[in-house]
């Protein structure tokens, strides 16, 4: 059975790929700074010092690449601006550097990206994964790191890249912010697109590109039908027992607080999940109130 070696394996994504690649029978390792404290096997690695356990690559047969700062978690000072785009791209450039001197490289790897990559406030437009990127900071970085994650390419190693959306999971990520408040409410005026995947979905969706030699380049990984922001707030809460008022949070409060932040969480995307799903990936949750019922049952 493969062995599947994990960058970024202790967050919200890659504790739930690993654990659906163990159920499945595969042997997994995390890349950390710390692996003498994972209970997971892990190798060492410090992007900072462009160091790696050489024998992590030798023993691995496919990689995933989670790695990378949230860009949720912060501020976006321009120090912070740096470390989001230096973890992503730093991270790739480790990994590049020390396959290409490998006799014996990876069968594949799949690449976490963003659906960022089309600009933070793509309104009604739907995107698809040919259209162009977009002109802002987000776009910027998700260029930056496909960029770089394409290289292995050029390796002769086959290279997927999924473009993540809005991660819908009990234990983090979007819904903990959102429900965070006593009362919820739409974000400006709850119009903008969340183009939302269930956390089981997405995971299930890395093992498939493993899986599949005919997946490659790019797929958007979002879930088959977006929202507005109103609609998601509203289920959310109300698959959450909380409180749900139907009154925007005003833009110039969120800008306010977050500052450039709040483009992003103003802005939307209607991302198309056609290209994913015409290749013969089946969704558990395609529907927001299937993958709600089952974060809150």
């Amino acid at each position: 059975m493969k062995n599947i070696l994990i960058t970024g394996g202790s967050g919200l994504i890659g504790k739930e790929i690993t654990q659906i690649l163990e159920q499945k029978g595969y042997k997994v390792a995390w890349l950390s700074r710390s692996p003498e404290k994972n209970k997971q096997k892990s190798f060492f690695w410090d992007v900072n010092e462009q160091k790696m356990d050489d024998s992590a690559l030798l023993w691995c047969d496919s990689i995933i690449h989670l790695a990378g700062a949230g860009v949720a978690e912060k501020r976006w000072t321009d120090e912070r601006k740096r470390e989001i785009i230096s973890s992503r791209v730093m991270s790739t450039l480790l990994l590049y550097d020390q396959l290409k001197s490998m006799k014996k490289k990876p069968e594949s790897i799949i690449a976490s990206s963003a659906v960022g990559y089309y600009g933070m406030d793509t309104q009604d437009e739907l995107q698809h994964e040919g259209n162009p990127p977009g002109n802002d900071f987000l776009a910027d970085v998700v260029k930056k790191w496909e960029a770089e994650s394409e290289k292995f390419s050029t390796l002769g190693i086959r290279t997927v890249k999924l473009r993540i959306g809005i991660v819908l999971a009990k234990g983090g990520g979007a819904l903990q912010e959102m429900l965070k408040p006593p009362v919820t409410a739409p974000l400006g005026n709850g119009k903008q697109y969340m183009s939302w995947i269930h956390i089981q979905d997405l995971a299930e969706m890395f093992v498939y590109a493993i899986e599949n030699n005919g997946i490659q380049g790019e797929y958007n990984a979002v879930g088959p039908v977006p929202v507005s922001n109103t609609i998601l707030t509203l289920k959310a809460a109300k698959a959450a027992g909380k409180p749900f008022i139907n009154i925007g949070v005003p833009g110039f409060g969120l800008k306010l607080i977050l500052g450039e932040m709040a483009e992003m969480v103003l802005g939307g995307n209607r991302v198309c999940n056609d290209k994913i799903q015409s290749s013969g990936f089946t969704y558990r949750f395609p529907l927001l109130d299937m993958a709600l019922a089952d974060i809150y049952k």
